[in-house]
């Protein structure tokens, strides 16, 4: 017994010289890029300090002088006579009958498509840039519709495929 009490108090006296005081923590000495970043950022405070003083003695902006939207009256002066020369006017220009022009069907074979366009009882076959009739070029075969291109007047003409009705 006196034996294991011996070995008991060795273990205590052994376990407490382990333990320690704690340490303090120690801070670290700034080093010089610290001591750079401290003078930059007391720049920027001197600054923003100017600022503010500077802005609580800027002026005011004045009244508008002048408003963008409103127009002063004009004066209203006398027309000028104006003589009219005789000239001889021509008449209008007849436009002449668009012709009947039916788009049939369309065909694609690879990126090319064709229209197939019916004009009385002949059936032409053109892709984009031909020349229908003698009157239309052809700007661009869709899906569904065919844009022509009056090369007289310069307007543009759509045809759109007709679905025929199924029958029962």
């Amino acid at each position: 017994m006196y034996l294991g009490g011996g070995m008991l108090l060795a273990a205590w006296l052994a376990s407490a010289a382990g333990v320690g005081r704690p340490s303090i923590p120690q801070v670290p000495r700034p080093s010089p890029g610290d001591a750079q970043l401290d003078v930059v950022a007391a720049g920027v405070q001197s600054q923003a300090v100017r600022l503010r003083q500077r802005l609580a003695a800027a002026p005011a902006p004045g009244a508008a002088i002048r408003n963008p939207f409103a127009f002063a009256a004009r004066e209203v002066s006398e027309p000028l006579a104006v003589r009219r020369a005789s000239v001889p006017v021509a008449p209008p220009p007849v436009a002449e009958p668009e012709p009947d022009l039916v788009l049939v069907g369309l065909a694609e074979d690879g990126s090319t498509r064709t229209a197939m366009l019916g004009s009385g009882d002949e059936l032409l076959m053109v892709t984009e840039g031909q020349t229908v009739v003698g009157r239309y070029r052809v700007a661009k075969v869709a899906s569904d519709a065919v844009e022509l291109i009056d090369l007289t007047t310069g307007a543009t003409r759509r045809l759109f495929l007709k679905l025929q009705a199924s029958l029962p």
